[in-house]
């Protein structure tokens, strides 16, 4: 009797880990058939090449030009992974091999606490102390600027890249430290040479997974780069990123308008943007096992 319940409940435990992930990639396919359904029409009033290529986003003039909105949302974005990956990666080494068990104990859930706080609530403390610290510090026009919004990204993609490289760090085996140390190597030769490259894939997770929360922001971004729909010819000055034109815009266009189609064509450019990224993370992940 405790064998058949056993196996019953195993049954539905599968079941359900099956429905879920299959409801998972249903969810996702029905994201991009709305974005089909409502982003594609813009075509009809200007082409691709003029979408993709276009520098100026006038949409009350019909004229769609993305170019500037996805120059800006990959500058701001590889801005923030230069900041938040070698800082989040030397964190997490820090907190799994060199600071004491108390220091640990503290350190990890204090720096996972960071990820709970509101992207609107960063935004504002960016709008008021960081930005105005920016135009002080490089004597700018406006401390709104491509730079400040990377650094707001990078501030909160880092729990993300800490908490899940420290813990590819933390499950590699003690007998790798173990064999380094007694082959005579010090304990940063073991840290460098031995622990990293075992904890290699997990450390590149936790970046792209880093990269995945910093495409995406939204109100963080739009309160503290600018919002300037111009080609950026530098990361000190203000631009707009195709999040945040969507999340500015979205309430004033008039439905089923060809504004309001440009607007889910860019929702469609980012979610394509997005899945390459994943895609190649993801190939790339599996080639480095």
């Amino acid at each position: 009797m405790a064998a058949k319940r056993k196996r019953v409940t195993e049954a539905v435990v599968q079941g359900a880990i099956r429905l879920s992930g299959v409801a998972t990639i249903l969810f996702v396919i029905l994201i991009f058939a709305l974005l089909l359904r409502d982003g594609l029409p813009v075509f009809k009033y200007t082409s691709l090449r003029a979408f993709l290529l276009g520098k100026d986003w006038l949409p009350l003039s019909r004229i769609f030009g993305t170019l500037p909105l996805s120059l800006a949302s990959l500058m701001v974005t590889a801005a923030a992974g230069l900041i938040a990956i070698p800082l989040g990666a030397a964190v997490a080494i820090y907190i799994a091999e060199v600071a004491p068990s108390r220091a640990k104990e503290f350190l990890k859930p204090a720096v996972e606490t960071l990820a709970a706080i509101p992207s609107v609530v960063i935004g504002f403390i960016g709008l008021l102390i960081l930005a105005p610290f920016v135009q002080r510090l490089f004597d700018l026009p406006t401390g709104l600027s491509a730079f400040t919004g990377a650094v707001i990204l990078a501030f909160m993609a880092l729990p993300t890249v800490v908490s899940i490289a420290e813990d590819a760090i933390t499950a590699v085996p003690n007998e790798y430290r173990a064999a380094s140390l007694a082959l005579g190597a010090t304990r940063w030769q073991t840290i460098r040479q031995v622990v990293v490259p075992a904890a290699k894939s997990g450390i590149f997770a936790g970046a792209m997974l880093g990269i995945g929360r910093v495409i995406g922001e939204t109100m963080a971004v739009l309160m503290v780069t600018g919002n300037a729909a111009v080609i950026p010819h530098s990361l000190f000055q203000p631009v707009r990123t195709m999040t945040a034109t969507i999340a500015a815009e979205m309430g004033e266009t008039v439905q089923h308008s060809p504004h309001y189609f440009s607007l889910f064509a860019i929702g469609l450019l980012l979610f394509v943007i997005t899945f390459a990224i994943n895609l190649a993370a993801d190939v790339a992940l599996h080639r480095t096992r």
